[in-house]
């Protein structure tokens, strides 16, 4: 009986043993698979793109099209006060076009001045600003967001203070602003059907000192905020166009909002035409030159 056993169970495994070899492999070896096309199919690693390794997160995908910049070079030149009348120059060989401006009227009665230019006249109007004696002091680089905006630092307020500015239909008006920062804010956003051109805003602003991720706290310090607005002025821009923008006379008086933006207090070391002097320190101007860089898509 044991026998039979045996030879039962040496029986059922030369079955499975024969089972086990009568199926073929059907796996392949990379290489085999590539013989049995007739190597016309290319490795998976050259088929598949970088882009389609990223996991497709719509978010990340909305933010990156959101991505698009306008960028700016903002060149803060320095004159001798003394020198202001050499700026009459530069004025003329620049344009009002396609400057716009709430009210030109009022916008000169605060003694602002701008003007449009292109590439080809941006050397010239460097070399006529070293030549009235000035110096570059800083050059502000911006990438701004389409449709967002922009802020060069010109002044900061340590204490609270009265500015007197010419308001709507020529009027005389003073706000009290401080501490805080006075700059100039650009807003850029980018023109529709247009590739290679932006739209942009530029006008003095007083903030408060706070920068803060906080939704609530942002929007708190944004209504402290006061714009300008007779001296705002906007264009159209391509990359290349620049914007020169100065005063027309020296006003020291820093109650005023022109004394406040376009002079340094302090005042600033100069050096003589000759350089043979040493550099002295005199009453300056500020000037700046807002020069579009580039439009990204």
């Amino acid at each position: 009986m044991a026998r039979f056993f045996q030879i039962l169970a040496w029986g059922c495994m030369g079955l499975l043993m024969t089972g086990c070899n009568a199926t073929p492999s059907t796996s392949l070896s990379p290489r085999d698979s590539l013989r049995r096309t007739g190597d016309k199919s290319k490795p998976i690693w050259e088929q598949v793109k970088i882009g389609d390794l990223a996991p497709s997160d719509s978010s990340k995908q909305s933010s990156l099209q959101i991505f698009k910049t306008i960028n700016f070079d903002v060149h803060i030149f320095e004159i001798p006060a003394e020198n202001i009348d050499k700026l009459d120059d530069i004025w003329e060989i620049l344009h009002t076009q396609p400057l716009r401006f709430r009210d030109y009227k009022d916008f000169r009665a605060n003694s602002f001045v701008a003007r449009f230019g292109q590439t080809l006249l941006l050397k010239q109007v460097l070399d006529s600003l070293r030549s009235a004696g000035g110096k570059k002091v800083v050059t502000v680089k911006l990438l701004i967001e389409d449709g967002q905006a922009g802020n060069v630092i010109v002044a900061r307020l340590n204490s609270k203070q009265d500015v007197l500015y010419i308001s709507s239909g020529g009027l005389t008006d003073k706000t009290a602003i401080g501490p805080g920062i006075l700059s100039l804010r650009i807003r850029a956003g980018k023109t529709a059907g247009l590739r290679d051109m932006c739209s942009v805003i530029a006008e003095p602003v007083f903030s408060l000192p706070i920068s803060s991720p906080v939704p609530d706290l942002s929007k708190r310090a944004q209504r402290h905020e006061f714009a300008f607005a007779t001296t705002a002025f906007g264009l159209k821009m391509t990359p290349g166009d620049f914007v020169l923008l100065g005063p027309d006379r020296y006003i020291s008086d820093q109650s005023t909002l022109t004394g406040l933006f376009f002079n340094e207090p302090k005042g600033s070391l100069f050096f003589s035409e000759t350089k043979s002097k040493p550099p002295e320190l005199k009453p300056a101007v500020r000037i700046f030159i807002l020069v579009c860089t580039g439009i990204s898509d």
